[in-house]
């Protein structure tokens, strides 16, 4: 879960506005950049990653990480 992933990466030192909840659906190879952990009142209000720039980035990096999907 995003959530447990989270508190790893809190734990580890990441900073919490650098963290960031995606996941990717096999079936239709589709990114999705929405997890509750994204909702951050000063920073995003929602699910789903509100910030173009940011959500670019969370892509990329899963495409990168999936080995170029």
């Amino acid at each position: 879960m995003h959530s447990d992933c989270e508190d790893i990466l809190l734990k580890d030192g990441s900073s919490q506005a650098n963290i960031w909840g995606a996941g990717f659906m096999p079936v239709n190879q589709k990114i999705t950049c929405d997890s509750l952990i994204n909702i951050r009142p000063r920073q995003n209000r929602g699910m789903e990653i509100a910030d173009d720039r940011i959500r670019e980035q969370v892509t990329q990096v899963i495409i990168e990480l999936l080995g170029g999907i």
